[in-house]
């Protein structure tokens, strides 16, 4: 199979990359004085719903209601409510079109349109940006656009005031996929008068392909490991094990290789440099640190930087908020985020469990272990044993149904986690009892 035609099989990967010459197009326009603000957002928004129509076909109009709707809210409402308002409204909105998906699947049993599943994760990435720039207008980070109804001002003022609310929850470099970019940077970025450093900027974009190239590498032969190797229906006993952290390995290979690829496109627009960056402004985030993700012995250190700028976002968004219960609320919400799928509900529970199981394991650790040879096996034995934890949740993750998950709860890959959660009930109790 040739390289073209892998790389045709990633729907959002050929859009994405449709999309450089438009990324590559604007940020020369950035360069010019006659391309005016208003004429940048413009740009982005028309670039935007163009790409939305070709990757989504009708089914753009699910991301353009929310959009418009959050636009009105943000544009209305006073700070202190507008946060709970678009919340309220984008996830409700999100949960229906999931509801949509769980109807056709579960009930139906009929296959989705892939346009669906990309107006979905269009959507979800949509929802970071409202709930985003909604917490920015709550906290005084970002000024609200003065639009309700008292302001009798023109129409045409009030589009001109909401026109960078419509540029940002549509602009293209990350309509698709990408980390997440806060309303301020955006804002800095259509802004600035100069676009990045030529030779700067190219030598970037070049180390980003080579790295790509390397990771469809990787994914091919994988891909061929995991074919021709036998599936968890057909596993015995330790080979389940190899297959769990073989298919979990093509999963990562697949989500690093899209990850750069979505950051190179928000470099060739140039919202990916730190020119330009205002002090304390918040710094560019990238979702894929795979040496960090890959030679961690903590499960908590890999959620953390595992789609890095999500991460962030969630703690933000509910971490930050709770009162009680942070941990368990936040893996509880981003399985309401990723579509409540039986996969993703265990899944993500499961990771709370872990993550709270990590703590407690390397604390009694850290107080305990003395000598170096000691703490070399111990972070080799707890490395191995992170990434099989990691393999078999993102397995019920992507599987998502029943069946496959009731494949992986009898496989003997439910060990690992099986002996965190026995350290965690040991230790607290001990940490309790000595309190």
């Amino acid at each position: 199979m040739g390289w073209l035609q892998l790389f045709f099989l990633q729907p959002i990967s050929l859009y994405q990359g449709a999309a450089f010459p438009f990324a590559l197009l604007f940020s020369y326009l950035c360069t010019l004085d006659s391309f005016s603000t208003p004429a940048r957002h413009l740009f982005l928004l028309a670039v935007g719903g163009a790409l939305a129509l070709a990757a989504m076909g009708s089914f753009a109009v699910l991301v353009f209601i929310p959009a418009l709707c959050a636009v009105v809210l943000l544009s209305s409402l006073g700070p202190p409510q507008v946060h709970a308002w678009t919340f309220f409204f984008q996830m409700s909105w999100q949960t229906l079109c999931h509801l949509g998906l769980h109807y056709t699947e579960y009930y139906l049993q009929e296959p989705s349109s892939t346009r669906f599943y990309i107006t979905l994760s269009s959507l979800m990435l949509l929802t970071q940006r409202v709930t985003s720039l909604s917490l920015d207008i709550c906290e005084g980070k970002v000024e609200a656009a003065p639009g309700g109804t008292r302001n009798r001002s023109p129409l045409s003022e009030h589009l001109h005031k909401a026109l960078p609310y419509f540029s940002y929850l549509l602009f293209f470099p990350a309509l698709l996929g990408g980390p997440l970019c806060s309303f301020q940077r955006f804002q800095a970025r259509v802004q600035r008068t100069s676009s990045l450093c030529p030779r700067y900027s190219f030598w970037a974009l070049v180390w980003r392909g080579l790295q790509i190239l390397g990771l469809e590498c990787l994914r091919v032969a994988m891909r061929r490991v995991v074919s021709a190797g036998a599936g968890l229906a057909d596993c015995r006993h330790l080979q389940c094990v190899y297959v769990t952290w073989s298919t979990a390995g093509l999963f990562k290979l697949t989500y690093y290789s899209r990850w750069l690829l979505d950051d190179s496109l928000l470099w060739a627009a140039g919202f990916g440099s730190e020119f330009g960056q205002n002090p304390g402004q918040e710094g560019y985030t990238p979702d894929a640190n795979i040496w960090t993700l890959e030679t961690t012995h903590r499960i908590s250190l890999f959620t953390r930087k595992w789609n890095h700028s999500t991460a962030r976002w969630l703690r933000r968004l509910v971490f930050q908020q709770g009162r009680a219960w942070p941990l368990l609320q936040t893996f509880a919400f981003s399985a309401w985020w990723h579509g409540l799928h039986p996969g993703q509900v265990f899944g993500f529970l499961c990771w709370a469990v872990m993550v709270e199981a990590d703590y407690l394991i390397h604390t009694s650790a850290n107080l305990f272990i003395r000598s170096w040879p000691v703490w070399l096996i111990y972070r080799t034995l707890t490395w191995a044993h992170t990434q099989l934890i990691i393999a078999y949740i993102m397995l019920a993750v992507e599987a998502r149904s029943l069946s496959s998950l009731r494949l992986l709860c009898n496989s003997y890959s439910s060990v690992f986690p099986m002996v965190y959660c026995i350290l965690l009930f040991v230790l607290a109790k001990r940490k309790n009892k000595f309190n």
